[in-house]
């Protein structure tokens, strides 16, 4: 095991550079430390030991939640089980902020829509992390190849908005219940403010992986080139309100480490 001086913003968990002393290991160093251990879910899509639970439909306060609006989140919780989007409800985000992140949600588009409600107004929300960087939420169904039901790819469910279709399009029938698995890395930013790494977003919806470790360009937004602002290191979990009665359930997150290689040379 070696000392070394490293320029490494990754371990300091900053937005930018730092020259700081950092540990390197031989290759199967037993001086390094193993891993925390923690208890995995008996049943898959179920959370860990180490994760936060941001609804698991017994909070009746939705309190890991706020209001876009200001003050509480006003979604309702129906049978403890999931919460809908009342009308004119707004859309709401997590009381904490977080940086990178492995999330879990469920959520289920409204059956009974008019069959020529189609694209962004058939059942739209998304899920966005750190304020900025939206996974679409949409009823994009379809057992025509898209004659009956179609939009823009880069907005379709599962796209990151404005930027990335889905590598394949695994959507469910309206009323059923689907699933997002998500890995978030943060960008990070220089003394100066300049975006030095692009967030990475690795996206399975229903079981099947639809970005592998893509970068994201930058904030998402409607009919906008993505660029980086401001740096940021952090920032809220939000789920949209775009009018429509939609439903999330079992929603949970765990905050994930930066993995700098230490391997010495």
């Amino acid at each position: 095991m070696v000392i070394c001086l490293l320029l490494v913003a990754t371990v300091l968990g900053v937005s930018g550079y730092g020259a700081i002393a950092v540990k390197k290991y031989a290759v199967h160093d037993m001086e390094r430390k193993n891993p925390p251990v923690i208890e995995p879910a008996r049943r898959f899509g179920q959370p860990p030991s180490d994760a936060i639970v941001l609804f698991g439909g017994e909070d009746p306060n939705l309190s890991e939640w706020e209001s876009d609006k200001g003050g509480d989140a006003k979604w309702k919780i129906i049978d403890n089980n999931y919460m809908e989007v009342p009308k004119k409800a707004g859309g709401i985000h997590t009381v904490k902020e977080f940086g990178n992140c492995q999330l879990h949600i469920e959520w289920r588009t409204p059956t009974g829509l008019d069959p020529k409600i189609i694209g962004q107004k058939r059942s739209n929300s998304g899920v966005s992390f750190m304020d900025r960087y939206e996974v679409q939420v949409l009823d994009s169904y379809t057992d025509d190849n898209y004659k009956t039901n179609r939009t823009y790819a880069d907005g379709q469910a599962s796209a990151i908005y404005g930027q990335n279709p889905p590598m394949v399009n695994a959507c469910r029938k309206a009323g059923r219940w689907q699933s997002y698995d998500i890995s978030f890395l943060r960008p990070l930013f220089d003394k100066n403010g300049k975006c030095i790494r692009k967030a990475r977003i690795t996206v399975i919806h229903n079981g099947v992986v639809v970005h592998n470790n893509l970068e994201i360009e930058g904030t998402t937004s409607h009919k906008r080139k993505a660029r980086y602002g401001k740096p940021h290191e952090k920032g809220r979990i939000k789920l949209q309100d775009h009018g429509n009665p939609m439903r999330f359930r079992n929603i949970w997150i765990r905050e994930l480490p930066e993995q700098p290689y230490l391997i010495q040379d």
